[in-house]
């Protein structure tokens, strides 16, 4: 902290004179900031992986072709003397002309066979074109697909010609006779690499390509005209997979140092070390390693592929360093083609970077096809020069003396530079060029573990990274690691699979290919790991295990279910969370592992973490519950039992407070749908049947039919905002008056009544808008019917249901989906609504068959719209098929009853019988359905969101929420980087000092003027006329902006410079109410709670500012808040205009940031108290009365919570303390409902509250009698407290407010608006104290909101 009081101290921050900054805001807890709040829960988008061969080739055959005529030098080349004579390190003058030929034939072959042992290699030495094309013809044969390479050495004839010609002999050796590259190209086929060792051999490569596009335009004319001549031909091959290696260019001659091999080039690619060596020793530099000779490179120790010894390990680094140069300087996919596609392609490649290297020392371009950018003078060619220098050094004692071999540095030195890349780079640049000799570095157990973990820490940036790790080669050198049994490897390797597969998933079937799986099941059982290590590795086997049967079988075999049911109970909730997820992917349709669970009970010890205290960890458990009971196989007693069982435990997180734990619930729930279908089919036609035939009793205040905001006085309504989490938004359905009363939902479960009251009927975006269209009758259920079938169900007479009991468990999970279909957060409700209308489809369609067919006609379940072009299409039998879901919007109908007679529906265009088919509309979606006996011809894209003509309504058999797939993108990203808020230097942390500051300054300078006394509040700083009759209003701590809500919408003010902000639709239900409002995390990033009274809470980011306001999260907070409460005789006296008639408090809330904890209560019997952090309800405190909750105010210091009651009595409570004796206090001196009841939050702080009657009382906490009495106005409707200033404001029906202080003494009384002619203030419905300023903000029932301060302008 002492890092934060100095940056607050700085002085270029304007503190004026504060003493000293507070830093207590660093110590809050921030609430619903976590990453399922802020990010969309989806997985990551899959990165086109580009690195696996898709093609991986070999070269099988070669063709070596000679022509040397040794002794005879062609006619068109003067050769100065001496000359260069070696052909592959044999002087062919040293014996006779014919063995000569053949020694450097085989001489040839052996350099070959070094780069590829298992080829077939053929030698044509001094030949015909006859012999050529024999030879050519026969490799191409024996090859099939696969490449073939030829090998051209043109010494001893004259050069190429400009006709696209090389030469060979006649028989007798009396005439060279020209052969054409269009015919060796035929003869050769493709795929096939050419090299050409020659003078001007740039010529053959450009005749090759200009007869390549020939050919490839006579494939055109014969595949365009089928009597053209050329189309009768046999087809020619197309050479675009052929690659060519020349010794020079167009124009140049090969040179003749007598120092050097005449076949410099084949020896630069076949025996690099052995020229690269010499070269290095005629360089001008080589004299500065003393006693190297040439003679003694000759004796340099060791085996090419022996890396221990010297030679070995310069042909090691020598590869690292090409392979290097080549990754950093080619474009991605041609490195992959030339230097990972095929092994002899690569090695020849990689050695002609160094003959680039060479030749062009004297004067020579070597050439290329695909062209490579020029390599020569790229720094690793000096990172060689050093390598050789230090080994050459060491020769001459090595020889001489026989002393030990020193290791070369250089792998080590090119970690290190690896390492500076990692900690100094920035964020954007340029990827480490050392990257391609890390991969190296693995080979050698030397560097093994640093290189690892260098490469952990490469792949750990992101991935990008591992794409581009992949893109290099790492893959087959990680996966052989995994064959090792060293313990220090373990938590590297596993770290490293973890970010692969996290960024490339298909590795899978390559782990269980190579038994790698049985690797990180041995780490996952290791219980001396470190659980974050156990954590990646039950990662690496969910991957392995998703949707993959090897992999599953492998795993099932492996014991991984009891691995996995052992670390369920693991501290580290990552550990809890991924065993979970692993454990629901293995029996995912695979009724093996189901039963392998069964008989460890598995179901039974997963319910321990349905009550996790982390929301993850709970949501991995539903879907492991939900991938158990949603397995296809065939059904005995026993495991239906059991699947009734996982329902039952399932339905008690119908409450739960994280929307995420919700949604996964529904998608559990839909499982046993599908599972289910026939009964869940005569269970939804039973409740359908009753929702028609029941009348459905209205209540006593009947709602007048609603528009989209209630009809102002004011000609200008406003624009709702839209707001992004309500796609289609139902601010109000149709004129169909809506019944309010709700009963308790009742799910027994176990003989026991558990009461699950359904809670809030929120439309969420799902419902139908008037907004919207209002004639989209998609949906089979609308809003309206499943939120009447809700209220039926509790009072109807089920039992008549034949077949299915009362209380059969499909009855309690169909009654789950109705509560859920009308849950407060639109993501939950609208997957809700597509469960319950497809089980209604499926019921309607089964339920008049007959009917429908003998009279020609189509259900109209879903009316053939514009908007739904469904393709109504014939099948005899079998189910119907699932339309493919519709836009999330409902209609405002009952479903229609079937067209009858003579009414024909209309025809679609496409399928011309459509009319008179059966009752199948629609197409099938694309992914398997739960019914999908039918159609397969008609697929269509059912994801395709913005398809206006696609059915989102239904679900299909794989609905899921991307919860899995959302938390694997945790290794995907940077695991060991600083989060941005812990950067000091960094714009977030930036902002967060700028607004602490802000926060220090408001509460030092309010502070000063409260303290100096407030003498008078009448000051009007803010009026404004707002879009609704304001009944809530909230004062932001810190900013200058106001939250206005009304029924069911919310207005931002900013009352400093008098402009509206914001105002955006809450999405309550339009027979709910806003009760109340809080700021959360107000100190730091803002966010707004709305209450409402049918128990639901929703939390709001992005308000008041350019965005759109987004829903962070919405819960039921109280489940048994009956709207049939509302409106009794509990209702006040006076009748509050701004309910509307409906009396009750609603719902009452306070917050406590420092605890992150939520109380909540209202019109129940209970305080109910939700932990954020968790997002789970931790404690209920019955209030021990007959009446509502008021009022609710607490204290954490003391853990006490002060509530007022609808019957005038105040009670304090101790939230320590067990649920039977946690009411401490109980005082009973009004005689009618509490306005207000205030907890002072000082030790000794007293409880302030005020009845309806206008008596104030104050209670010492000790004692059972007020210590002071005040009587203000009679009538109370409004009443605030301000918790600095000791004042407080009552409101009265009355038309004004009287401002007092803590003496009782009234310092303003305020009856007229300023300005406007003095008009009288309204009736006022709300009063608000900001909670450090001495601001007053008042809203009236004439619209009006104002603000009164102290003096005016303070700030």
């Amino acid at each position: 902290m002492k890092m934060d009081s100095e940056l607050l101290h700085s002085p270029a921050v304007c503190l004026a004179e504060e003493e000293e900054a507070d830093t207590s805001d660093w110590n809050l807890p921030l609430a619903f900031m976590k990453k399922r709040h802020s990010e969309k829960i989806e997985g990551s988008k899959a990165l086109a992986q580009s690195w696996r061969m898709k093609d991986r080739m070999k070269t099988v055959s070669v063709a070596l072709v000679l022509c040397l005529n040794v002794g005879v030098d062609p006619p068109d080349v003067v050769k100065t003397s001496p000359c260069a004579r070696l052909e592959c390190w044999i002087d062919p003058l040293s014996m006779s002309p014919q063995k000569a030929l053949e020694t450097i034939g085989a001489n040839l072959q052996k350099q070959y066979e070094n780069w590829q042992p298992r080829a077939r290699y053929k030698q044509s030495l001094d030949p015909t074109v006859d012999e050529v094309k024999k030879l050519c013809t026969s490799l191409r044969r024996n090859a099939k697909e696969e490449r073939v390479l030829f090998h051209y050495n043109g010494h001893g004839v004259p050069r190429p010609t400009v006709n696209g010609e090389i030469w060979v002999f006649n028989k007798n050796y009396t005439q060279y006779i020209p052969l054409s590259v269009y015919d060796l190209q035929t003869w050769m086929g493709s795929p096939s690499i050419f090299v050409y060792d020659c003078s001007n051999a740039g010529i053959i490569v450009k005749s090759f390509k200009q007869f390549a596009l020939q050919r490839e335009q006579e494939l055109e004319v014969a595949a365009i005209n089928p009597n053209h001549p050329l189309a009768q031909m046999p087809l020619p091959p197309s050479m675009k997979n052929c690659i060519q290696l020349a010794a020079c260019e167009a124009s140049e001659l090969l040179p003749m140092n007598p120092d050097l091999p005449a076949d410099l080039f084949t020896s630069c690619l076949t025996t690099p070390i052995k020229i690269a060596l010499r070269w290095f020793c005629m360089q001008k530099s080589a004299k500065l390693v003393p006693g190297v000779t040439l003679d003694l490179i000759e004796k340099i120790p060791g085996r090419l592929n022996d890396r221990r010894t010297p030679l070995g390990e310069l042909n090691w680094i020598f590869t690292a360093i090409t392979d290097t140069i080549a990754w950093n300087v080619l474009p991605r996919d041609l490195f992959q083609k030339l230097f990972r596609q095929d092994l002899l392609v690569a090695s020849l490649f990689r050695n002609f970077l160094l003959a680039e290297r060479i030749m062009r020392s004297y004067n020579c371009t070597p050439v290329s096809s695909p062209r490579l950018p020029p390599t020569y003078m790229h720094a690793m060619w000096q990172a060689w020069d050093l390598a050789v220098d230090i080994c050459l050094s060491q020769l001459p004692t090595i020889i001489e003396e026989g002393t030990a071999f020193r290791h070369s540095p250089f792998f080590a030195e090119q970690l290190t530079a690896f390492q500076v890349w990692l900690t100094m780079g920035v964020e954007n640049r340029n990827p480490p060029e050392q990257l391609p000799i890390v991969l190296q570095v693995l080979l050698s157990q030397v560097h093994r573990l640093r290189a690892l973990d260098l490469l952990g820490r490469f792949l750990d940036l992101g991935p990008w990274a591992v794409s581009l790790a992949l893109s290099v080669g790492i893959f087959p050198y990680v996966l052989k690691l995994l064959q090792s049994s060293a313990r220090e490897l373990r938590p590297l390797l596993v770290f490293i699979w973890a970010k692969i597969l996290a960024v490339d998933s298909s590795c899978q079937a390559d782990l269980v290919k190579d038994n790698g799986h049985k690797y990180f099941l041995s780490v996952l059982a290791d219980p001396y790991m470190p659980a974050e290590h156990r954590t990646m590795a039950v990662f690496i086997l969910a991957v392995i295990v998703n949707s993959y049967t090897t992999g599953q079988e492998a795993c099932l075999q492996g014991n991984l279910i009891a691995i996995c049911l052992e670390q369920l109970s693991d501290p580290h909730p990552l550990l809890r969370q991924w065993v979970a997820i692993c454990l629901g992917r293995i029996w995912q349709n695979f009724d093996s592992a189901r039963w392998c669970g069964v008989r460890d009970s598995a179901h039974e010890k997963l319910y321990s973490l349905l009550s996790d205290p982390i929301p993850e960890v709970r949501c991995a458990a539903v879907f492991a519950l939900g991938t158990f009971v949603g397995n296809s196989a065939e059904r005995t007693d026993h495991s239906t039992t059991i699947d009734h069982n996982v329902a039952m435990m399932l339905a008690q997180l119908i409450n739960d407070g994280s929307p995420v734990v919700r949604k996964e619930l529904v998608v559990a729930l839909s499982h046993l749908v599908v599972q289910y279908e026939s009964n869940f089919c005569t269970v939804a036609l039973q409740f359908m049947e009753e929702e028609k035939n029941y009348p459905v009793p209205s209540p006593a205040n009947t709602l007048e039919p609603c528009n989209l905001t209630p009809v102002r006085d004011s000609p200008a309504i406003p624009r709702l905002r839209s707001v992004n989490s309500y796609t289609n938004i139902r601010a109000a359905t149709t004129a169909r008056n809506l019944n309010k009363s709700l009963q308790n939902l009742n799910l027994n479960e176990e003989g026991g009544p558990v009461t699950f009251s359904p809670g809030n009927l929120s439309t969420s975006s799902s419902a139908s808008s008037t907004l919207g269209s209002p004639d989209n009758d998609e949906y089979i259920l609308s809003f309206e019917t499943i939120d009447k079938m809700r209220r039926v169900s509790s009072y109807s007479s089920l039992n008549s249901l034949i077949g299915v009991s009362f209380n059969s468990v499909y009855t309690q999970i169909w009654r789950v989906l109705l509560h859920l279909a009308a849950d407060p957060f639109p993501e939950v409700s609208d997957l809700a609504m597509k469960v319950l209308n497809s089980i209604a489809y499926k019921a309607t369609m089964n339920a008049r068959p007959q009917r429908i067919l003998d009279s020609g006609s189509l259900t109209q379940s879903a009316p053939a719209s514009p908007t739904s072009k469904g393709a109504h299409i014939h099948q005899a039998g079998g189910s119907p098929p699932m339309p493919s879901a519709s836009s999330s919007s409902l209609t405002n109908e009952v479903p229609k009853p079937p067209t009858r007679g003579g009414e024909q529906p209309p025809r679609d265009p496409l399928h011309p019988h459509a009319g008179r088919t059966g009752p199948h509309s629609h197409q099938f979606p694309r992914t398997r359905k739960m019914f999908d006996k039918g159609p397969s011809g008609s697929e269509q894209a059912g994801d395709d969101a913005d398809d206006p003509g696609g059915h989102k309504a239904y679900m299909n058999a794989n609905l899921s929420t991307g919860l899995c797939d959302w938390s694997a993108k945790y290794f995907a990203q940077p695991v060991m980087k600083i989060p941005e808020e812990h950067d000091v230097e960094s714009q977030v942390r930036k902002e967060r000092e700028w607004r602490f500051l802000r926060n220090a300054r408001v509460r030092k300078q309010s502070q000063r003027i409260t303290q100096r006394g407030v003498t008078r509040l009448d000051d009007q700083i803010f009026i404004n006329r707002n879009p609704g009759v304001p009944s809530v209003v909230k004062f932001h701590p810190f900013n200058p902006c106001i939250a206005v809500a009304d029924k069911d919408s919310i207005c931002f003010w900013d009352w400093e410079k008098a402009e509206r902000l914001d105002y955006f639709y809450n999405g309550n239900p339009r027979y709910t109410r806003i009760t109340a409002m809080e700021y959360l995390n107000g100190h730091d990033y803002s966010l707004l709670l709305t209450a409402t009274d049918d128990g639901a809470l929703r939390i709001w980011k992005n308000f008041a500012d350019q965005r759109n306001p987004e829903m962070v999260t919405a819960w039921q907070g109280l489940s048994d808040m009956l709207p049939t409460t509302r409106g009794l005789a509990r209702r006040v006296s006076i009748c509050l205009d701004r309910s509307k008639g409906q009396g009750g408090a609603g719902m009452v809330v306070d917050w406590e940031q420092e605890t992150g904890l939520l109380m909540t209560s209202g019109d129940v019997r209970v305080i109910r108290i939700w932990d954020t952090e968790r997002e789970m309800k931790v404690q209920d405190i019955p209030t021990g009365a007959d009446s509502c909750v008021t009022c609710l105010s607490c204290d954490s210091q003391r853990s006490l919570i002060a509530a007022g009651l609808g019957d005038g009595s105040v009670r304090l409570y101790d939230r320590r303390m067990g649920a039977n004796e946690c009411r401490v206090m109980t005082y009973r001196e009004h005689s009618s409902w509490v306005v207000k009841a205030h907890l002072q939050k000082q030790t000794d702080g007293k409880i302030i509250s005020v009845s309806v009657d206008g008596d104030v009382r104050f209670f010492e906490l000790r004692s059972p009698d007020s210590v002071n009495v005040l009587q203000t106005v009679k009538g109370l409707t409004a009443l605030d407290i301000h918790p600095q200033a000791n004042l407080f404001a009552c409101g009265s029906m009355n038309q004004f407010i009287a401002v007092y202080n803590s003496n009782g003494d009234v310092i303003s009384n305020i009856k007229y608006y300023d300005g406007f002619m003095g008009q009288r203030i309204g009736a006022i419905s709300c009063l608000a104290f900001h909670p450090y300023w001495p601001h007053l903000a008042v809203g009236s029932n004439d619209y009006y909101m104002s603000i009164y301060s102290a003096e005016k302008r303070l700030r």
